[in-house]
């Protein structure tokens, strides 16, 4: 499992001053040690190869092995400075939300077509079900005309600053595979997030900042847990930095009882005086990771607390966010997530975990139960849209939402009640994105009749990987990172841009 500053490197806060005394005897020791060890050879030559001898993070020498592991730079000159993902994790009915299906909408309550069962993947889905019309009712917004749910009222009145993907498509049915899928490219563990490439390939503008931070709303912890932000086989300097709308930002930030600053300071000169002297000796790159963590930790201290404090926002920020200090909220989070791009971090992610709507029971459907969802996000997200703008930041912003798979055009009714819960869907569901440089007021893409495949301009995940690469200035085949033998990147050998959303 990896680790993040605020998981595990400040969460020995009661023993840092027997932290700095175990690892000098353990250096001691191990020196000793490594210098008789073959194994050591190994980690030299990694280091080597890597060309770490000035430092993991430091600009390689052109033409050194260094500079095929180490990008550096963009490709070409980026539309986008920064990403906000929100992730809605469960998978939002699109039915509910953006694809407006009258057809579906006639058909409520027959049976479902074996055509359309056999020889599919449901999660849940037994027998025959019947079809499901819509619960939500649809009007046209904005000068594009766009159908959008009245579930989202506050949000059709920013739908012409959006793209709406209306044919996304992914590989799986089940959460925890899909969300790592659409946050690592792979539905297996071991995978870097999309956001710790983005990090790996641009750096971060902010020394005293994490490049990649992670906020979360709806309760709970999604199904994928903390792979979905994790730095996978690149180094754990680039994995997501989870932080609190409520409470302490970072867990274990600030200083124990009875530790100062300066003697946190002395103590961390101390530990990574060490770890240098480790890397010197081994060469292992990861070491540099952890020297660079404890830093960036204590620079955090002072600055995480001022930039996570929505209180010295304006009354009517607040209000247009729906957000109030000291709540754990999307709204939070979405203020949040504007406030960390002003100060330069590279990769925000929203995760709110609310979306799986079986209707296992009342409130758990697309009716209500939804609707009630959506009053959660609708404000929130829809001042994010327009805050970016006022400030000039959406046009170097990409804003992207989605979950990781789209709902079943027919009830899933596993308890045998009405609650009107669709199942997991892998074959259609909607994403929209924003800002940066995506085209705005179009919709892209078509399903069926009844939302059930799509059938014009499909857009797989990958696709929608590359496609953010693209904006932020890379060849999605060419961001790579050589591991075990071959170069690795985030869309495997698959992905394309799409270039028709692209303005």
């Amino acid at each position: 499992m990896s680790s993040s500053p605020g998981d595990n490197i400040m969460g020995d806060k009661m023993n840092i001053l027997e932290e700095a005394i175990y690892r000098r005897a353990a250096y001691n020791s191990r020196r000793h040690f490594l210098k008789k060890c073959t194994s050591g050879l190994g980690a030299l030559a990694l280091g080597s190869m890597l060309g770490c001898s000035k430092g993991l993070f430091s600009t390689p020498e052109a033409g050194s092995n260094a500079a095929k592991f180490i990008p550096g730079l963009p490709h070409f000159a980026p539309k986008a400075k920064s990403v906000i993902f929100m992730h809605m994790a469960g998978g939002p009915s699109h039915l509910e939300l953006f694809d407006y299906k009258p057809e579906l909408q006639r058909l409520d309550g027959k049976d479902t077509p074996q055509s359309l069962l056999e020889g599919k993947n449901f999660a849940f889905i037994k027998g025959t079900p019947k079809l499901l019309g819509p619960r939500s009712r649809f009007l046209q917004a904005g000068n594009s005309g766009t159908f959008v749910s009245d579930y989202l009222p506050r949000f059709a009145e920013v739908i012409d600053e959006v793209t709406l993907l209306k044919a996304m498509h992914t590989d799986e049915f089940n959460h925890a595979p899909a969300q790592l899928l659409m946050q690592t490219g792979s539905s297996r563990l071991g995978k870097p997030s999309l956001g710790s490439w983005t990090v790996y390939g641009l750096g971060s503008e902010n020394e005293n900042l994490p490049g990649f931070i992670v906020l979360t709303s709806g309760g709970g912890s999604i199904s994928a847990g903390k792979s979905a932000w994790g730095s996978g086989f690149l180094p754990t300097v680039y994995q997501g930095v989870q932080c609190r709308s409520k409470g302490e930002p970072v867990l274990f930030l600030s200083n124990p009882d009875k530790i100062d600053n300066h003697l946190r300071k002395r103590s961390i000169d101390i530990i990574n005086e060490i770890n240098q002297q480790e890397y010197e000796n081994i060469g292992d790159p990861e070491i540099l990771s952890r020297i660079a963590q404890y830093e960036l930790a204590f620079k955090m201290q002072a600055t995480v607390p001022d930039v996570m404090d929505i209180g010295d926002e304006p009354d009517y920020i607040r209000e247009m966010y729906g957000a109030v200090p000291g709540e754990a909220s999307f709204a939070n989070n979405c203020l949040l997530a504007r406030r960390l791009v002003e100060k330069g971090v590279r990769f925000i992610q929203l995760y709110d975990n609310r979306w799986d709507t079986h209707g296992v029971g009342e409130g758990n459907g697309v009716g209500e139960g939804m609707r009630r969802s959506c009053e959660a996000i609708d404000k929130p997200m829809t001042a994010l849209i327009r805050d970016l703008k006022q400030r000039g930041l959406l046009d170097e912003t990409l804003v992207v939402w989605g979950g990781e798979f789209g709902r079943t055009p027919m009830m899933e009714a596993r308890t045998g009640e009405g609650f009107n819960g669709r199942d997991h869907h892998l074959e259609a569901f909607t994403m929209w994105m924003a800002g940066a440089g995506v085209k705005r007021g179009l919709s892209y893409g078509e399903t069926d009749e009844i939302g059930y495949y799509g059938v014009k301009d499909r857009v797989h995940v990958h696709d929608l990987h590359a496609t953010i690469l693209h904006q932020l200035g890379f060849d999605h085949e060419k961001l790579t990172y050589e591991f075990q033998g071959r170069p690795f990147r985030l869309t495997d050998v698959h992905g394309k841009v799409v270039h028709d959303i692209l303005s």
